[in-house]
């Protein structure tokens, strides 16, 4: 479980960002504190949150880039100390008692801007200081790290900020960035793993290389179109269980106090699951995926406070899960000189699934109630999860047990044949099927070639005869007896096939390949083969 920290540089890593965590989260808090308390307004907080995120919409790309050709260590280092300037600022403004908020504002801009360039710096740093088969628990201690220094950093920060105000949280803020910096300092550089880099003018190095090679990479796009989904409509649960703990819950605020506490503590135990296992394959991500969903759905019917909180408990673990095998598998799955613009992908899904989902949800709250939400959202990521899994199988060529039980189960009941032909091809074939079987034996027993004339049905003897492929009369009502000079009619399935095949023996190549046979049993079987011997002369034995 605790692998990761056989790595000394993981070692300072992690204990150094236990604390920068702590203090990010006072920060936040006292960010809140200052804009609720000079504006009393929600929009405020609104807009310091937008403006943070723009800058990561609008230049993860570019950061992702830059991480991939600089070294990382030297520019996690420039950005620690920025940020440190920016607490530093913060600081300065308090203890000047303005009330504009332009500084908070501005100094909420440059943060975004940092972090455009730092996010993907971050992740291929931490991808450098563990070996790669032990990068999933060390992504998933992390998880708990960063748990741990949320709660430590919110229940601190909410007893100062009430004893001394928000100042004493921005300077504490401040001064974690220089534990990270000392800690950066103390690493050895020759016990880390580093990874390759983009060489700068080269033709892989700018942002149109990473885009090519993020849309040839069908397993990432599947993951983060998974991400997406789950993201929006399954990991917003701070709108969800407001929701649901404020309405038909009835749970006040202790209600929600409650479950946040719970959703917590799940958090820690997700992380801790995965890294003790060290299993971050396909298979479990869309397990965690589908059984997050599954839950959300169930939770919408949740009687009461203590069943929803049970059910919270779960969902919270295999949101990390999910969380981190999502992190972990589009770092493996990619070229190492390519997981700076991966991972700035992966941030900008996740600003835009919380852009998108939060309101979206806060819609669907208000138009269905929180329940109604919540359950068309556990649908609808539900059926996302399992289209997931089916299309990963597909790409990565794995063969899924449920469809093969449905194969075994279709064989035991009579096979339709579908054959994606031209239609005239279809026509025939369904002539074959109308005509009695005299009408399908040979007119004498030496081999010919197969028409379509040759299978189609005895005009009406009475009467205009009637013409084209889409009207036939009444069928000749022929004895099927075999005479002594007579041969055995065909049966009438192969006649099916080969009448279908013959058509498609006329067509140009290019059009051969859209013959299919997606049925099951004797019929799907026999035309199947045909398809096989399509350049073959086709004749009626």
């Amino acid at each position: 479980m605790f692998s990761p920290l056989r790595e000394r540089n993981y070692r300072l890593w992690a204990a150094s960002d236990i604390v920068s965590i702590g203090g990010t989260w006072m920060q936040v808090l006292g960010l809140n504190w200052l804009v609720l308390s000079a504006t009393g307004s929600a929009t405020a907080m609104g807009l310091i949150v937008m403006l943070q995120s723009l800058p990561v919409l609008l230049l993860g790309s570019w950061g992702g880039a830059l991480a991939d050709r600089l070294p990382s260590r030297p520019v996690l280092v420039i950005s620690q100390a920025v940020r440190a300037v920016l607490s530093a600022g913060l600081v300065a403004a308090t203890v000047a008692g303005s009330d504009a908020l332009w500084p908070v504002y501005g100094v909420a801009l440059l943060s975004g801007v940092i972090s455009s360039i730092e996010g993907p710096a971050l992740g291929r740093f931490g991808s450098a200081l563990v070996p790669r088969d032990a990068l999933a628990p060390a992504l998933a201690l992390g998880s708990v790290l960063s748990s741990g220094g949320r709660i430590v950093g919110m229940a601190l920060g909410g007893v100062l900020v009430g004893l001394s105000g928000p100042g004493v949280l921005f300077a504490i803020n401040a001064a974690s960035f220089g534990v990270v910096i000392i800690a950066l300092a103390m690493m050895r550089p020759a016990e880390m793993y580093p990874l390759a880099r983009a060489e700068a003018g080269s033709a892989d190095a700018g942002v149109r290389a990473g885009l090519r090679y993020l849309f040839g990479q069908p397993v990432i796009l599947v993951i983060l179109a998974l991400a997406f989904v789950i993201g929006s409509l399954g990991r917003n649960y701070q709108v969800t269980m407001a929701a649901m703990v404020a309405g038909p819950l009835h749970g006040g605020a202790t209600g929600y106090g409650v479950t946040s506490t719970v959703f917590a503590v799940g958090a820690v135990l997700g992380g801790l699951l995965l890294a003790g296992t060290g299993k971050a394959t396909h298979r479990v991500l869309i397990v965690a995926g589908a059984a997050i969903s599954a839950l959300q759905l169930i939770s919408a019917a949740a009687p009461n406070l203590l069943t929803f909180s049970l059910l919270i408990l779960p969902i919270a673990a295999g949101a990390v899960i999910f969380d981190t095998v999502v992190c972990t598998r589009v770092q493996l799955d990619t070229r190492e000189d390519m997981r700076g613009r991966i991972l700035a992908s992966l941030g900008l899904v996740s600003s835009l699934a919380g852009i998108v989902g939060a309101p979206a949800l806060g819609w669907l709250c208000d138009a269905l109630g929180a329940r109604g939400a919540l359950g068309l959202a556990g649908v609808v990521t539900t059926v996302a999860a399992l289209a997931g899994a089916l299309v990963l199988a597909r790409v990565k060529g794995v063969p899924v047990p449920a469809l093969r039980t449905i194969r075994r189960v279709l064989r035991r009941v009579p096979a339709v044949t579908v054959a994606v032909v031209p239609a005239q091809s279809l026509l025939t074939a369904a002539a074959v099927v109308a005509a009695p079987a005299g009408a399908l034996a040979p007119a004498t027993p030496s081999r010919r070639p197969l028409t379509a004339a040759a299978v189609a049905p005895a005009p009406q003897h009475h009467g205009p005869a009637h013409h084209g492929p889409a009207h036939h009369g009444p069928a000749h009502h022929g004895s099927t007896h075999p005479g002594p000079s007579r041969p055995l009619a065909p049966s009438r399935p192969a006649v099916i096939a080969h009448a279908v095949v013959a058509h498609a023996a006329e067509l140009p190549a290019r059009r051969r390949r859209s013959l299919l046979s997606l049925g099951t049993g004797r019929r799907g079987r026999t035309v199947t083969d045909a398809v096989d011997y399509i350049d073959r002369p086709v004749t009626l034995r």
